[in-house]
């Protein structure tokens, strides 16, 4: 297996970060999953845009959007294989063990992992911890996730994959790595940015090429919706089909169905949207 480390190619046996990287010590950095078909990444162009935008939320200098394209491509042609989880991590690099920076400037890392398709359905729970929609690096997707990490091992605790967060006013928010989707009334919705969501690539998708509505949702609306999935880049669309106790008839539903359907043949239609 071979990796892009700061200007290379490198064995993941003799790839190093150091100690003092400050996206160790302090998780001073973003990153990136981005799904790769056959070596070739998915809406690449979309998950850049959006890498640029969490560096600038954070104070990082803009990623060299070129040498990253070079390394994505480097480390597929590297690793071939069917299906694969891209990782691209930026971090403020060498630094102090404070949270000041260092000037030795940005370390940038891309790696890929094989991985399998999803199931069509899976299980989630609610957990009693909460997003902060008006925190400093609400919307940035940071390494800072071990929020996500505690969440998600609850969440496998009682079978389930994924863990959803309301917001500190108790609206509908989001998952440790995905955005929710409801059916009401036969309509499909999902929460807005407002709500501390992250800007999910999928999500995006989704809202274009199915109509879906931006709304505020209360957190108690999974208890009564009829139909709920989940999006994000390695789940494309997956049905729920568990929701804490509450077990969901008939998953997927139509309107999922549809949607799934939908997103499988406009992303097989352009692997960059």
């Amino acid at each position: 297996m071979k990796l892009w480390l700061d200007g290379g190619l490198r064995d993941t046996e003799s790839a190093r970060v150091s100690v003092f990287d400050h996206g160790l010590t302090v998780g001073d950095g973003i990153f990136e999953t981005v799904k790769a078909v056959d070596g070739r990444p998915f809406a690449l162009t979309r998950h850049l845009d959006r890498l640029t935008r969490s560096a600038r939320g954070l104070g990082l200098p803009d990623p060299d959007l070129d040498e990253v394209r070079r390394a994505c491509t480097a480390v597929l042609d590297a690793n071939p294989m069917a299906l694969g989880r891209l990782r691209i991590t930026y971090t403020g690099g060498h630094g102090p063990l404070g949270s000041d920076r260092g000037e030795h400037g940005p370390t940038l890392i891309v790696a890929v992992g094989e991985t399998a398709r999803r199931p069509d359905s899976t299980a989630v729970i609610t957990v009693p911890w909460t997003r902060n929609e008006r925190g400093a690096v609400t919307g940035l997707k940071t390494t800072s996730y071990a929020e996500n990490v505690v969440a998600l091992a609850k969440a496998r605790e009682q079978g389930a994959s994924e863990a959803l967060f309301g917001n500190t006013v108790g609206r509908l928010c989001e998952g440790t790595g995905s955005n929710v989707f409801v059916v009401l009334d036969g309509e499909l919705h999902t929460p807005p940015l407002a709500s501390g969501c992250l800007a999910g690539i999928t999500r995006a998708l989704v809202v274009e090429w199915t109509g879906a509505k931006e709304t505020d949702l209360p957190l108690d609306v999974l208890e009564s919706a009829d139909e709920i999935f989940l999006t994000s880049t390695l789940r494309d669309v997956q049905a729920v089909g568990r929701v804490d106790e509450r077990q969901l008839p008939g998953v997927p539903g139509p309107v999922t169905a549809k949607a799934m359907r939908v997103f499988d043949e406009r992303a097989g239609d352009d692997l960059d949207p």
